[in-house]
C-alpha cells in the first residue's frame, strides 16, 4: 500500500455550497456504500471524501509506476458509481456502470443506459487517482454528467432499450 505523506500540503477544505450539491451527496452516498466495516460511521463529508484530493506534492511522493491498492479501486469504483445513480436521477433510466481494471492499473471506465455507451474513459496509472480540488472532481463530475445526458438526448430510442 502507498502511503503518502499529507504534511506536504494543505488539507483540502469542501466548501458548505459543494457539499450540498448532488454531485458530493451521491460521492459522499458511493463512498460510504463501499465501507465494509463502517470505518466512515461519523466522519463529515469532507474526510469520507479528502482521499479523492491528491495535491502535486502528493503526487510526487507515488511512484509512476505500482500496482492500485483495493482501496484506490474502490474510489474509482465509487466515482462511476456516482455518474451513474446521477444519470438515472436526471433521465429516469437505468444506468450499469463498469469498471475493468488489470493489476498494474490500466483500464477502461464505461457507462452504459439501455444499449448507449454515455460514458466511455480510459483509465491510467490509477494507483495515482485523484482531483486538485474538490471543485476540480466535481467540474470533472459534471462535464461527464453533461456529456452523457445530451448523448442520451441524441439517441433517446437506443437509451431506452
Amino acid at each position: 500500500m502507498i502511503t503518502i505523506d499529507t504534511s506536504t500540503a494543505p488539507a483540502a477544505t469542501l466548501s458548505p455550497e459543494l457539499a450540498e450539491s448532488d454531485f458530493f451527496k451521491e460521492m459522499n452516498r458511493q463512498a460510504r456504500a463501499l465501507d465494509n466495516y463502517g470505518t466512515y460511521d461519523g466522519w463529515p463529508i469532507e474526510r469520507v471524501l479528502a482521499p479523492y484530493i491528491l495535491t502535486k506534492e502528493q503526487r510526487r511522493q507515488i511512484p509512476v509506476v505500482g500496482d492500485p491498492d483495493d482501496v484506490t479501486i474502490s474510489r474509482v469504483k465509487a466515482l462511476h458509481n456516482a455518474i451513474a445513480a446521477l444519470i438515472e436521477k436526471e433521465c429516469g433510466l437505468m444506468a450499469v456502470p463498469m469498471v475493468n481494471l488489470t493489476h498494474e492499473g490500466f483500464g477502461r471506465g464505461i457507462i452504459t443506459v439501455g444499449k448507449l455507451v454515455v460514458y466511455d474513459r480510459t483509465l491510467r496509472d490509477v494507483h495515482r487517482f485523484g482531483f486538485d480540488s474538490f471543485s476540480k472532481m466535481k467540474d470533472e463530475g459534471d462535464k461527464y454528467l453533461s456529456v452523457a445526458l445530451e448523448i442520451i438526448g441524441k439517441y433517446p430510442e437506443v437509451a431506452g432499450l
